[in-house]
């Protein structure tokens, strides 16, 4: 797997103060995305366990309120982020955030992404559509994604939205 950045402190993807990397691969191919070059799987740096120390430093910090993972497309990455995260769950049960441009439906529907939502918090579904852009938003860029609570989905077996982020 391959990432573009990693930011220890990041405003824009989640509440708080959160720390966030961006992996590289996508084949929705979005009009309007605004990370066009992360959607080359062969962009950026590989990831290894420097990278994966690196961010349970990060959420070590009393400042970060947990941790964000954007794209590309990191449901291109499930066995790798597997890996990862279950390594950074070791350490750290701050709230993770993970975007898609797959529905949280139809995510659940297969085993291995269905795992990693479960190791994650909170999803932001749906591809970016450029007609419906609105910056108003909250964490995400067009009114057809939405802000999904993965546990109390799971748990109640239907899609939870979350109606705190406007």
């Amino acid at each position: 797997m391959r990432y573009a950045q990693i930011r220890e402190y990041d405003v824009a993807n989640g509440p708080g103060i959160r720390t966030s990397f961006f992996v590289t691969g996508c084949k929705n191919n979005c009009k309007g995305c605004f990370n066009k070059e992360y959607q080359d799987f062969n962009y950026g740096d590989i990831w290894g366990e420097k990278e994966t120390q690196k961010i349970i430093r990060y959420l070590k910090k009393d400042e970060i309120e947990g941790l964000t993972i954007l794209g590309g497309e990191p449901f291109e990455h499930i066995d790798d982020l597997i890996d990862i995260i279950e390594q950074i769950r070791k350490y750290s049960d701050k709230s993770i955030w993970i975007y898609s441009g797959f529905t949280f439906e139809d995510l659940i529907k297969k085993e291995n992404a269905k795992h990693l939502l479960t190791l994650c918090d909170i999803i932001v579904d749906g591809l970016f559509e450029e007609d419906k852009l609105d910056l108003r938003l909250q964490f995400r860029g067009s009114s057809n994604q939405r802000i999904i609570d993965i546990k109390q989905s799971l748990k109640e077996n239907k899609t939870i939205i979350r109606k705190d982020f406007i």
